[in-house]
Formats: C-alpha cells, sequence, structure tokens
C-alpha cells in the first residue's frame, strides 16, 4: 500500500480497547486513530476527550462507512465478535481482533471466511507471542538444544472480577475463555501440537452470587491436555486470585526445563533479618504485558503495509476456541472430550 498512514478504528472502549487506542494514537509508526466506537455514553465522552480522534461514535456501521477507516480493532464483549469482524471484512477492512476469536469454533470459520473472501489481514490478539520473554522461550524451543517438549504447563489468574457478565457461559464461555486464552494457545505454540484429548475440573468457590442463576459458572479450573505430538499440557485459571495477576508456564524437555513469569512484581523482592521475604505483585496484565500489547500492534500495521500475512492468523484463534469449547464439554460431562469432535 502507500506511503499513506493505515487509519484505524478501534471498537469498543473498555481496558482492552483503550489501550490499543492509546498506542494506536501515540506510538505505533506507519497508523494514526481514525474512530473510535462505544455504545456506552460515559466512555465514547472519556476516549473522545482523552484522545481526540477525528470521529467517536456509538455504531461501529457509522465508522466503517468513513472513508478514512482502513483497518478496525475489535476489543468488544465476545459474543459480538463474529458480526462485527464479518461486517469489517465485507466493507474490505483489516482486521484486528482480540481474543477469544468467537463463542464457536462455527463463528471462528465465519470469520475466517469473510476474510478469505475479502482479501484482507486479520490478526488475532493473543499478545504474549509478542513478549520478550515468550519470545525467548520460543527460540530455545525452535533451536532444538533442548530437545522435544515433554510437558507445558500454563497458570493464568486474574486478580479481580469477574464480572457479572462473564457469569452466563452461552455468552462468555467463562474464564477457560476470557482469562485462560493464552494460555490455551501458549501450549499449541510451544508444544508444536494439536490438542486431541482434554479432561478438566472446575468449581466456584469465590463467587457464590452466581450460583443460583447460573450453576455452571466456575472461578477455578484445571484442564489438561494431549497433544498429536504426545505432548502433555496444563492449564490453570483462577478469577479472582485477590493476591494479583498471575501469568507463568513451565516447559520440560527432554534435555531441560524453561520457567517464564513470577507473580512478583519486577523479579523484585527482599528478605528481612527476622527471615521474612516480601515482595510485591504484579497488579494488572496491564503491567505486565504493556510492551506486548505494543510490539503485536506494530507488527499487525506493518503486515497489513507491506502485504504480508501475520505471526497469528485466524487458525490459531479458532484453534484456542475449540480448545476452549472442549474444556467446558469436559466439565459438563465429567469425561475426556476431543476438542472438535466427541468425547474421548
Amino acid at each position: 500500500m502507500s506511503e499513506e498512514k493505515l487509519g484505524i478504528c478501534v471498537v469498543g472502549c473498555g481496558r482492552a480497547g483503550m489501550i490499543h487506542a492509546r498506542n494506536v494514537a501515540r506510538r505505533i509508526a506507519g497508523a494514526e486513530l481514525v474512530a473510535v466506537v462505544e455504545p456506552d455514553a460515559e466512555a465514547l465522552a472519556a476516549a473522545r476527550e482523552e484522545l481526540a480522534p477525528p470521529l467517536a461514535c456509538a455504531s461501529f456501521e457509522e465508522a466503517l462507512t468513513s472513508r478514512a477507516t482502513d483497518a478496525v480493532v475489535i476489543a468488544t464483549p465476545t459474543a459480538s465478535h463474529e458480526q462485527i469482524a464479518v461486517a469489517a471484512a465485507g466493507g474490505g477492512k483489516h482486521v484486528f481482533l482480540e481474543k477469544p476469536m468467537a463463542l464457536t469454533a462455527a463463528g471462528c470459520d465465519r470469520i475466517n471466511e469473510a476474510v478469505a473472501a475479502a482479501g484482507v489481514t486479520l490478526q488475532i490478539g493473543f499478545m504474549r507471542r509478542f513478549d520478550v520473554s515468550y519470545l525467548r522461550a520460543k527460540e530455545l524451543l525452535d533451536g532444538g538444544q533442548l530437545g522435544r517438549v515433554m510437558i507445558a504447563k500454563s497458570t493464568g489468574r486474574g486478580p479481580g472480577g469477574p464480572g457479572p457478565w462473564m457469569w452466563d457461559l452461552s455468552k462468555s464461555n467463562g474464564i477457560i475463555a476470557e482469562v485462560n486464552s493464552h494460555d490455551l494457545d501458549s501450549l499449541r505454540w510451544f508444544s508444536g501440537g494439536r490438542a486431541v484429548r482434554v479432561y478438566a475440573e472446575a468449581h466456584n468457590v469465590k463467587v457464590p452470587e452466581a450460583r443460583e442463576k447460573f450453576p455452571d459458572f466456575y472461578d477455578n479450573v484445571v484442564a489438561t491436555f494431549r497433544f498429536d505430538n504426545d505432548c502433555l499440557g496444563v492449564v490453570d485459571g483462577t478469577c479472582p486470585a485477590g493476591y494479583g495477576y498471575d501469568a507463568r508456564v513451565e516447559i520440560l524437555c527432554e534435555k531441560g526445563v524453561i520457567f517464564i513469569g513470577s507473580a512478583q512484581q519486577q523479579g523484585v523482592w527482599h528478605v528481612t533479618v527476622d527471615g521474612e521475604v516480601h515482595g510485591r505483585a504484579v497488579p494488572t496484565w496491564r503491567t505486565l504485558f504493556g510492551d506486548a500489547y505494543l510490539a503485536e500492534m506494530q507488527h499487525f500495521v506493518d503486515c497489513v503495509r507491506e502485504g504480508r500475512p501475520p505471526a497469528v492468523t485466524g487458525a490459531d484463534g479458532r484453534a484456542a476456541v475449540e480448545m476452549v469449547v472442549a474444556v467446558n464439554e469436559s466439565i459438563r460431562t465429567g469425561r475426556p472430550v476431543v476438542p472438535g469432535g466427541v468425547p474421548g
């Protein structure tokens, strides 16, 4: 494309949406923020006041008709992803889509089909793939010096919430989707395999107000996976954890082990003469992965401008959703499940 900047519309001005909007407006080379979309009047007014985009509106249809919009960043609730992404692709707009990609694998298929038909770029927001620690681990694995991956474990725990919007699994797929999609993608990425069986257990310990109306809601989950290359995987998720944002990975290989992450903010802690250990927990994912959010958006813009495929595709997004659905089915039935298939 030309040397003109890529005009980006951010749809959804919540926490993740505003991270992307601020980055596009202030820190992404080759891009400019041309519009923000948010149905909540107060959030829309705040985004307009802070970022002063040329267009700020409540309807994504209005933003899609703007000739200034070349691409959309979708950071809305998961249930709306399919509708907005398909409409954006149909309008010839490139799409950056936050995780989870959709509620179902079929929804992911419709998005991928729309993107392919329009010939536009689609990137899924798995920002951990752009984090320097995760990239270094992947480099070590691809280098082969540690041998094959035998077991990969990923922990993902959110400090607060979950909000009532997440209690209805038919609209959110629960914390395995909203909190742990990143962990599922990390297992796939590091193992190099495809999940062929999952067994999961879950329960609701800390959100009693959800139990009567939504008895299938859970705030703790542990899922075990077998991949087609015989790697074993484990994801554990909790929301709310209370103590902070906790994202850690352990990758056991034939010839060594890799550890990523710590619950400690910046890895700093101290011990006093009385033998007590003191430190601070990471407060939020926005603190831990700030640079990764920036890097993934720069990657998206560069891919669009240079006409090359992104590192994280719709196929990756679909695979994670398939794993999410299998986890929930295993919890529901109490049986092992084949992602995309039948109980295993």
